[in-house]
């Protein structure tokens, strides 16, 4: 009986301890977008169901980028949690890349970017959130 009542003591001390304004981040883990350089990198909102539930998880997303710097043919490779998914490829969509001089010629190469989805905060440089 005393075990169960300490258990219980620490979980709720636990809980108290985790807020609900807490922040949360998205970082962004690797990229391989060869020499293709980032104008925008937009960084996935957190769901809002996935902190209530104190859900993390990573998402590995592959796309295309045009000449014009634009992203296409998103689609998840990897996943953790489905409920990180959606706010990924939106994120991937609005990014946007330098767009190649008219002498480059444009290689048929895929890009892909892993998201990481944790409750602890984590340093991100000028995050901008899709929403």
């Amino acid at each position: 009986m005393m075990t169960r009542r300490w258990a219980w003591l620490a979980m709720v001390a636990w809980f108290t301890g985790v807020s609900a304004n807490e922040e949360t981040q998205v970082t962004h883990l690797t990229d391989d977008a060869g020499d293709r350089q980032p104008l925008q990198t937009m960084i996935p909102v957190y769901p809002e169901r996935a902190r209530r539930d104190r859900l993390e998880g990573d998402v590995e997303v592959c796309f295309s980028v045009d000449r014009e710097g634009r992203t296409s043919r998103v689609r998840v490779r990897n996943s953790t949690h489905r409920i990180f998914e959606k706010p990924s490829i939106l994120a991937v969509r609005a990014s946007t890349y330098r767009p190649l001089p008219d002498d480059k010629t444009l290689p048929g190469i895929k890009t892909c970017r892993t998201f990481r989805f944790r409750l602890t905060p984590v340093a991100i440089e000028n995050p901008t959130p899709v929403r």
